[in-house]
């Protein structure tokens, strides 16, 4: 995303289900621990139901205990994936077309 965009959003985190292909995309000022978890609960489970699955790229927003807890809390098998791996990430830039901050694949039953 372009620096100088409405609101000062430098950052955006795509969601992709695996099966549908369906995305939600979110720009964000900042990527923080409480940034993720709540889009998470916004734009995944609190919209679609709680996934079996959430496959994310290793950057720290997602590996901190406050995404964890809610992992736990929801019963959701959380998985990290290379950044470069061709199947979880290129779906993501697939929707985006462009290079992306957060790579989120989500899968259900």
């Amino acid at each position: 995303m372009p620096t100088g965009t409405k609101g000062g959003t430098k950052h955006t985190i795509v969601v992709v289900d695996y099966f549908t292909k369906w995305a939600e995309a979110e720009a964000l000022v900042h990527i923080t621990e409480a940034n993720t978890t709540n889009f998470v609960k916004k734009n995944i489970i609190y919209m679609f139901g709680i996934p079996i699955i959430i496959i994310t790229d290793n950057e720290t927003q997602f590996d901190n205990s406050k995404f964890k807890e809610m992992c736990e809390e929801y019963k959701i098998a959380n998985y990290y994936a290379s950044p470069t791996d061709p199947q979880t990430n290129g779906q993501t830039e697939a929707v985006n077309k462009v290079e992306i901050s957060l790579n989120v694949v989500v899968k259900y039953t």
